[in-house]
């Protein structure tokens, strides 16, 4: 745990051995790291080679795996270079057509990668594309708790845009991870939390976790630190794409509507389109 995390309540202390390396204008590209003594390591949705093998470089590891969630180029765009300089496997989602996948990947798949120690399942949750996978990963080493690689489904204080998918299957994809243990340290691949807790805000102002929230990430990002890993217990209790049970978010939706909404879809995809126009 670092001691910027120590005292935070909606930033996870992260997992030593699961470190961003900075993409872009707001990715996060992962980096497991092997144990001790260790001398390869995998990355999750290297949309950027450069800054890779520079994080690689710096500590001496070579590549020993590449998981992909879907096939966005600033989550694939890194493969082709890595994989012809480390010669390394490539896992991504067998429904859709990503360059260099030679571990197509279904819902239900297990896989390992041993040189690291990281054991994962594969859960299909489509919706911001139509294959998109998560890497629900065993616990590492002795900290007990699960890790989830999310990609674009769920986000800390928020959800993907729907590009490819409908809200139905968007809707299904966070139930899913919502029902994980709720100490899952969850690593999405954006730094969108202030601007997700914004809308947070609008669509529940009275709710203290979510003010409280928003006031720890305006901290956070002032000191230059991510606002990620969050777990999904506090995702259920501040992301209003969890909480389409919640009378709160029940009667903004509502408002929006201007009548009763009919269903949990029709909440969260009335939160989804408010979001995709939320200023």
């Amino acid at each position: 745990m670092s001691v910027s995390q120590a005292n935070h309540r909606f930033v996870a202390p992260a997992h030593p051995r699961v470190v961003p390396v900075p993409a872009f204008r707001d990715n996060y590209l992962w980096l497991v790291l092997p144990p001790e003594g260790g001398r390869a390591a995998v990355v999750v949705d290297p949309g950027d080679a450069a800054p890779i093998e520079a994080a690689l470089d710096a500590r001496g590891l070579t590549l020993a795996a590449i998981l992909l969630t879907h096939h966005h180029p600033d989550h694939a765009g890194g493969v082709p270079r890595l994989v012809e300089r480390f010669g390394c496997p490539v896992h991504g989602p067998r429904a859709e057509s990503i360059r260099g996948v030679d571990h197509p990947l279904d819902d239900g798949d297990t896989g390992a990668v041993p040189a690291v120690g990281l054991a994962f399942e594969v859960l299909s949750v489509p919706g911001h594309t139509r294959g998109h996978i998560a890497y629900r990963c065993a616990p590492l080493d002795g900290d007990p708790r699960p890790v989830l690689f999310c990609g674009d489904t769920l986000f800390a204080a928020g959800c993907g845009r729907l590009f490819e998918g409908t809200a139905q299957q968007m809707h299904a994809s966070l139930s899913r991870l919502a029902a994980l243990p709720g100490d899952t340290l969850v690593y999405c691949a954006h730094e969108y939390t202030e601007s997700n807790l914004r809308f947070a805000r609008a669509v529940t102002p009275d709710d203290a976790q979510v003010a409280a929230r928003v006031d720890e990430a305006s901290r956070v990002r002032a000191a230059g630190t991510p606002t990620v890993p969050s777990t999904i217990a506090i995702e259920q209790a501040t992301n209003p794409f969890l909480r389409w049970d919640d009378p709160g978010v029940a009667q903004a939706a509502a408002r929006r509507l201007g009548r009763a909404p009919s269903s949990t879809v029709e909440v969260f995809a009335t939160m989804r389109a408010w979001k995709d126009v939320f200023a």
